[in-house]
């Protein structure tokens, strides 16, 4: 979800869900220690509950961006041991880490001595060269007794060599019934499925058998999913915001960007995700991608794709 789940996309998120978790682009360690730590941690406080999600294998490094997340007001810190990027890989970060159990240890160890939130770890059920049950258990049962609580499981293997983080989304089958045992064998953990979920029906289902459900690339491409999330899954009884609701709510942010000198696009470009199944969806794609790199009335361009929403 790198360059995806940025504030200005959780900011439009938060406006259709009060109660989901949200999560940060994954970041490394090297950009926080090292490039503008500022700008990428930088979030508006209505975001909250916030977990920021790192990328790293160096255990003191780990920890002192684990204390910025801290002193910067974040919820929760992730461990992100999924991503199989080559990319990342070389910098032995993500998915590669599963091969390294006790790294991966260290690394939540010196986390959680360095901070009092919570430190979590997202993960695949294996890699390819180390895909057993047993294998799972081995890398679960390690980074448990390093004191993580809670580890959300992308159902799918990683493989490593050959495939490119697309294909590693689609081409190695979901295996739910594996998270699902690993559930079972570790009932004091919290588990949280990953991997393949499109429909809230979907979620209320895995829900019977997990302690949550993440849903990635989907609430980014049909965003309007988030709308029903607290009413159907958290029990509230606030009433579901339309989209134009939600982006009238954005307004007042949208402004304010404009005002420090950042460009519309930054945002909408996280809003084409409402522009699905209504009349007009198409005219509202082409307003908020192609038009607004013309206009020299950005808010007023804004103010025109809430009016073609037309109260939806």
């Amino acid at each position: 979800m790198m360059e995806w789940t940025d504030r200005h996309f959780r900011y439009l998120a938060r406006q259709l869900s009060r109660h989901t978790l949200l999560y940060t682009e994954m970041v490394t360690t090297g950009a926080l220690l090292h490039g503008d730590a500022a700008r990428f941690l930088r979030y508006d406080q209505s975001e909250h509950p916030l977990a920021l999600q790192l990328g790293g294998s160096a255990p003191a490094e780990l920890a002192a961006c684990a204390r910025l997340a801290e002193q910067a007001g974040y919820d929760e810190v992730n461990l992100n041991v999924g991503c199989p990027s080559d990319r990342v890989q070389n910098n032995m970060i993500g998915a590669c880490l599963m091969g390294h159990p006790a790294l991966v240890a260290d690394c939540v160890k010196a986390m959680r001595d360095a901070v009092s939130i919570d430190v979590t770890v997202k993960h695949r059920i294996g890699i390819n060269g180390r895909d057993s049950y047993a294998e799972l258990c081995d890398f679960v049962g390690q980074v448990a007794e390093a004191g993580c609580r809670s580890f959300t499981v992308h159902a799918r293997i990683a493989i490593l060599e050959g495939l490119s983080p697309k294909q590693n989304r689609e081409v190695p089958p979901l295996r739910y019934e594996v998270a699902a045992q690993l559930k079972r064998d570790f009932p004091a953990l919290e588990i949280i499925l990953n991997g393949g979920i499109k429909t809230l029906e979907e979620c209320a289902a895995h829900l019977a058998t997990f302690d949550g459900v993440m849903v990635g690339r989907e609430a980014y491409q049909n965003t309007y999913l988030l709308a029903e999330v607290d009413q159907r899954l958290f029990g509230s009884a606030a009433p579901v915001r339309t989209r134009s609701q939600a982006l009238q709510a954005m307004r007042p942010y949208v402004e304010a960007h404009l005002a420090e000198g950042g460009s519309l696009h930054h945002i909408t470009r996280h809003v084409l995700g409402l522009a699905q199944g209504f009349p007009g969806a198409r005219r509202f794609r082409q307003l908020l991608s192609v038009d607004v790199h013309r206009t020299d009335q950005p808010l007023a361009l804004f103010d025109q794709a809430i009016e073609l929403l037309d109260g939806r």
